[in-house]
């Protein structure tokens, strides 16, 4: 590591009803990969957004290449070198990659814009990345993982010399979390400061140098990410130790009724000859690779893609769902893995979202019950411990933890006796992930029947009562928790049928 290229200092940042920094420190120095951790709500994002110029900070210094600096937008930290890679990606799909790269700052050639400079000039910036990736493709045709390459290229464009990663791996899969890590490498051997924001701990081990960690606002402290373990880190983060044990047995009775039987599902590719059955009380684990057919199954079984055969029984009952209006009537609620898209409107308030799936019992013609709504928001704002100054907070202020409880509230008002779970702590951190956990089997407790979909195997040892793999469309194997081990999961995950 080289020299110290930034300091934050005392940085302290308050909005109504919330302390969100509370003098906060951060150093990056040149060539380092800097984590910076810490549960959801803890103020990373808000510190990010001081330092780049979308929020002013109250109090507290910004030293950047050694002169003290604060940057009034985005643009000007950019144009100074400090550049976000965000999670959630700001391309236009109809564009070019080399028109995304350089949108607001094209090449012109005459009165039109160059776009053959334009595609040289970001081959440039790709041999500089060693990504292989034409400049003239179609933005909408890469990857995710392509698309997150051509963000990082757009960031060098800005002649970066501090780059913040926000939560990069979340959407990618293990081949392109080893491309970017080959990459983030790569700008640490040309001394650019990096900031590499993450939930997951085997990839701080990985990739960082120092780790800097927050909770509710304040500055805990910083690590060296070789001297430390995985331990210390979530001490720091929650302030309380996290079990991570396996659950032993299940916890439903062998005579608890069957809610849902679905029989020889086929939807698509991805979705063939799926069968299972899901107990009262009970959490379905679906394990599996990525592209295995889980969510696919989640979305057919919901009426959300289209079925093309097999049959679906509610409490012994045969039904028909072709819509997902259609699988809320028979008492099946679904939380997606992409709760921003389809499972929260994230500009409504709370108490707007937890109604969501109930209107017709919260409005009288054109007018919903403000009144009836705030009351039942309040219930579950309590029940579940969601973190906000009220109902009537918007959606988008919320952490991610917090957005997955409102989710959460909007089946319960519904009264859905089943939840597809769907990637429930995907980009939520240690402490949310425990809460949810909590949550889940509370729910499971009081009869509520829950399928979980997870990639973490953790995960998936840690709250299943039973476990359907899949592996490219097909149910591979069913365990009981009993006999689940990391071992026969991954064998039955990479087990090719005909």
């Amino acid at each position: 590591m080289g020299e110290v290229i930034l300091t934050m200092k005392g940085i302290d940042k308050s909005f109504p009803g919330v302390h969100a920094l509370d003098h906060v420190d951060l150093e990056v120095r040149r060539g380092e990969v800097h984590a910076l951790m810490g549960e959801n709500g803890a103020g990373k994002s808000t510190l990010m957004k001081v330092l780049t110029g979308i929020y002013t900070k109250d109090s507290g210094t910004i030293t950047y290449e050694g002169r003290e600096v604060e940057f009034h937008n985005a643009k000007e930290a950019q144009d100074a070198g400090v550049v976000i890679v965000h999670q959630e990606l700001n391309m236009l799909n109809h564009l070019t990659v080399a028109q995304n790269i350089f949108i607001g700052r094209e090449f012109k050639k005459g009165f039109g814009i160059d776009d053959k400079k334009m595609n040289a000039e970001a081959a440039k910036l790709f041999q500089k990345l060693n990504i292989d990736i034409d400049p003239a493709e179609t933005m909408g045709n890469l990857t995710v993982g392509k698309q997150q390459m051509c963000e990082i290229a757009k960031a060098i464009s800005h002649e970066a010399k501090v780059i913040i990663f926000d939560e990069p791996s979340a959407a990618l899969t293990e081949s392109e979390i080893d491309e970017l890590f080959k990459i983030i490498n790569d700008l640490r051997k040309q001394q650019l400061g990096i900031v590499y924001i993450s939930h997951r701990m085997d990839e701080i081990k990985v990739i960082t140098d120092r780790v800097t960690v927050m909770r509710d606002g304040t500055y805990v402290g910083t690590l060296i990410t070789k001297d430390c373990t995985k331990n210390d880190i979530i001490n720091m983060m929650v302030g309380r130790v996290i079990y991570e044990d396996p659950k032993t047995q299940s916890s439903v009775p062998k005579d608890a009724p069957v809610v849902l039987k679905v029989e020889h599902l086929n939807a698509g590719r991805m979705v063939r000859d799926v069968s299972f059955e899901l107990r009262k009380g009970e959490i379905l684990g679906f394990s599996g690779l990525m592209g295995a057919g889980r969510t696919e199954t989640a979305r057919a079984i919901f009426g959300a893609d289209p079925k093309e055969s097999g049959d679906i029984y509610v409490n012994g009952k045969k039904v028909i769902i072709n819509s997902p209006q259609d699988a809320v009537k028979c008492g099946i609620g679904y939380l997606s893995e992409d709760r921003k898209r389809y499972g929260i409107a994230v500009q409504k308030t709370l108490a707007e979202n937890t109604t969501l799936a109930s209107l017709d019992e919260y409005s009288h013609g054109l007018f919903v019950d403000k009144k009836a709504e705030n009351e039942v928001a309040q219930k579950y704002v309590d029940s579940l411990a969601t973190k906000t100054p009220g109902v009537d907070q918007l959606v988008v202020n919320l952490s991610g933890g917090n957005q997955q409880k409102v989710v959460i509230a909007k089946w319960l008002t519904r009264n859905s006796d089943i939840l597809i779970f769907d990637e429930p702590t995907r980009g939520i951190d240690v402490g949310a992930k425990n809460e949810i956990y909590k949550l889940m089997n509370r729910l499971a407790s009081e009869g509520k029947s829950i399928i979980m979909i997870s990639s973490e195997m953790v995960e998936i040892l840690r709250m299943s009562d039973r476990i359907i793999v899949m592996c490219e469309g097909k149910v591979t194997g069913e365990l009981g928790i009993e006999e689940a081990t990391q071992e026969t999961i991954m064998n039955m995950a990479t087990r090719e049928i005909g």
